[in-house]
């Protein structure tokens, strides 16, 4: 008879480790309830992002950087014959990077110049015809078309909302299965997820297409995924 009860008590001290992990650290009160629930919020994205890596290389840095130059002006000249303030594109960083030969022996061969390029766009119908304007002048090594939320605080916000109430509905119900009257709430975690999107790069293409004019862009007729953020909620309620 004393063996079931050493097994027994070995595994409520594993389980009561694992829900360690799992759940903050509350201290248990009388009289208290303990919840925790999942919420979620999905929105349509308002705001499309297109990222471009403007990159080149030269046996001079100086000539290497007029390159780069070049090409981020040709980037801006895109921006402007569709309608689009350029302060609406961000840099997120710049680096000139010297190339090396290591064959036999180390030996400088030429500099490297690199950059980024954010655009934001509010009009989803100039995504397609920007990505490809973009393409077709061959002035990035790749795009990275994402679309989210610009409110995203808030979206959080809104899925905080909805775990807070799944948990208080949980309480409410373990109280009122108890007898007992559902009271203020006297603890509470939280956290929130943006639920990750995979998106793939867009290559420069090797030459421009003949037909490029009647090729529907890749996104066309498609409607943006929707921006989905999830919250956990933990909770503690006094009991009446």
């Amino acid at each position: 008879m004393k063996i079931p009860l050493l097994i027994s008590a070995i595994v409520l001290f594993t389980a009561s480790g694992l829900l360690a992990q799992d759940h903050p650290n509350v201290s248990a009160q009388p009289n208290t309830v303990y919840v925790g629930a999942d919420g979620k919020f999905e929105a349509a994205p308002d705001t499309a992002e297109l990222h471009m890596n403007v990159s080149a290389q030269d046996s001079k840095s100086q000539a290497a950087y007029e390159r780069a130059s070049k090409n981020v002006d040709e980037i801006r000249q895109v921006l402007r014959a569709n309608g689009i303030d350029t302060k609406a594109a961000t840099v997120g960083f710049f680096s000139v990077q010297p190339m090396y030969d290591w064959n036999p022996k180390q030996r400088l061969i030429g500099y490297r110049v690199t950059t980024d390029v954010t655009l934001k766009l509010k009009d989803f119908a100039k995504v397609g015809l920007i990505t490809q304007q973009l393409a077709d002048a061959n002035v990035s090594e790749s795009q990275t078309l994402n679309y989210t939320l610009e409110n995203m605080d808030d979206a959080k916000n809104r899925a905080v909302e909805d775990a807070y109430r799944r948990a208080r509905m949980s309480a409410e119900t373990i109280a009122r299965a108890s007898g007992r009257n559902l009271g203020e709430l006297s603890y509470a975690s939280v956290d929130t997820f943006e639920s990750p999107r995979v998106v793939m790069p867009m290559a420069r293409p090797m030459a421009a297409r003949m037909n490029a004019a009647v090729t529907p862009a890749p996104t066309e007729e498609f409607t943006p995924q929707d921006v989905t953020v999830t919250a956990h909620v933990n909770a503690l309620f006094n009991l009446k």
